[in-house]
């Protein structure tokens, strides 16, 4: 058996291919094969808030004020971030800000620069 890619809109593992698409049986979304960034290396392929493939040693710019869990500090809109380093799991950026430290980002809160 092929191995199919899982469903950009609701991640199901179930999708087939139709000619030059694949469609997911569970959500009804179709996508086209070139549609799909293919993992390079087997690492994730992780996209900021407005689709750009994000990568390691990108720099990338803060889009929300975000909260640092356990402290007072805030991470402010527009904060820059060097040298990103992509990671699995919910909060799949790790990084070092400065004034702060080590961090773990979600890319859904940042823009590729």
């Amino acid at each position: 058996m092929r191995d199919l890619p899982k469903c950009p809109e609701c991640g199901s593992e179930y999708t087939y291919e139709q000619g030059n698409m694949y469609i997911c049986p569970e959500c009804a979304h179709e996508w086209t094969k070139q549609a799909i960034p293919e993992p390079i290396d087997n690492k994730p392929v992780v996209s900021d808030a407005f689709g750009n493939i994000l990568q390691d040693g990108d720099t990338i710019t803060v889009i929300k004020d975000l909260k640092v869990k356990g402290s007072s500090s805030v991470i402010k809109v527009g904060t820059k971030v060097k040298n990103i380093r992509l990671v699995e799991g919910d909060h799949n950026i790790d990084c070092k800000i400065d004034g702060i430290g080590a961090m773990k980002l979600k890319s859904e809160f940042v823009k590729k620069t």
